[in-house]
């Protein structure tokens, strides 16, 4: 709930206002996951909101640090049993945390582990929020930047994505910047136009992956529905709406996506667009025959674009030693506790 709802919760069930903010901060600042914890509010009050309401948070189940970068995979359990995954990244800008808004995925994306095993449902608000805050609990450092780029379509789980956004950044929880907030989506159109109208000043990331719909159809089956063009317009009006560039992700396949001739042809889609473009050497996974492109090709691909007037970074590989791909982490696990190799569990 927000503020504003649960200060009327409280009115309905006759507490003071105050009361409302005293709960908030207890869940958003104090980040805690038990009613009975809420130390300031009376004994028969937390006994009331533990009958009547449930906290639906995520409870850590396994992590792996990179020896390389420091860099870690968590894997949540949920109140149903369900299982996510979300990274901590340590950047000398501050620390990031790339989260999941879905149990599993139904966009088919062929690179991606995550959507192996189709879409078991949405997350809820708080079990968004939960994966945030008990990763800050864990290494005792603060989250300043967010990106939701895990396990999932966010535009898939639009109103709770939106709700999540807004809780995040309101004054009296965590408060992160919009600024500092990333939504990541395969290029589900109404959802884009949707999101330019929400008043958020949050960055929006374009799964691209491919410099022509050919390509594109071949590794994301949503642009069987939602054609380049219409894609493009979309991310355009959201920066005229919002003033907020907008990210193209490009993950480099060998052999797929990455030589000269579809670099130029990326420069020349993007053209006018003001975007920036992250290039990034695709994580190999194990279902998938996918490999990743070779230094030299990421090199010329990136160098191609620059010399066509287009603002391109190459992303820096973080936790390449720890299943470092999305759902990869989640997948093995699933596989283990269905009796695959239930010993490196």
């Amino acid at each position: 709930m927000t503020m504003e709802e649960l200060t009327k919760e409280m009115e309905a069930l006759e507490q003071p206002s105050f009361r409302a903010k005293q709960i908030y901060s207890w869940l958003h600042e104090k980040t805690v996951q038990d009613f009975d914890a809420m130390k300031n509010l009376p004994k028969t009050l937390r006994r009331d909101l533990a009958g009547r309401y449930v906290l639906f948070g995520a409870k850590k189940v396994q992590v792996q640090e990179s020896k390389i970068d420091g860099t870690r995979k968590y894997l949540f359990a949920l109140a149903d049993g369900m299982v996510i995954e979300s990274v901590w990244m340590k950047y000398h800008h501050g620390n990031s945390v790339c989260i999941s808004s879905q149990v599993g995925c139904r966009m088919g994306c062929r690179f991606c582990a995550s959507t192996i095993d189709g879409l078991e449902r949405n997350l809820r608000p708080s079990e968004m929020l939960s994966q945030i805050y008990e990763i800050q609990k864990d290494t005792a450092e603060r989250v300043s930047n967010v990106v939701i780029m895990g396990s999932g379509e966010p535009m898939d789980n639009y109103d709770h994505v939106i709700r999540f956004i807004r809780l995040l950044s309101a004054p009296g929880g965590q408060n992160i910047s919009q600024r500092n907030i990333t939504l990541s989506t395969c290029g589900i159109v109404p959802g884009i136009q949707k999101l330019a109208g929400e008043n958020l000043a949050v960055t929006l990331a374009l799964s691209l992956h491919a410099p022509n719909d050919a390509v594109r159809r071949e590794l994301m089956p949503i642009a069987r529905k939602y054609p380049l063009k219409e894609v493009l317009a979309a991310c355009r009006e959201y920066f005229l709406t919002t003033g907020r560039r907008v990210t193209f992700e490009y993950s480099l396949v060998k052999g797929v996506n990455d030589n000269r001739k579809e670099a130029a042809e990326l420069a020349a889609l993007l053209k006018g667009c003001q975007g920036h473009v992250n290039l990034i050497p695709v994580n190999p996974i194990k279902e998938r025959n996918f490999v990743q492109s070779d230094r030299k090709a990421v090199e010329e691909f990136k160098n191609v674009l620059e010399k066509n007037g287009i603002h391109v970074t190459i992303r820096r590989e973080m936790g390449r030693d720890i299943d470092g791909a999305c759902g990869q982490l989640r997948k093995r696990f699933l596989d283990g506790s269905r009796g695959d190799d239930h010993e490196d569990h």
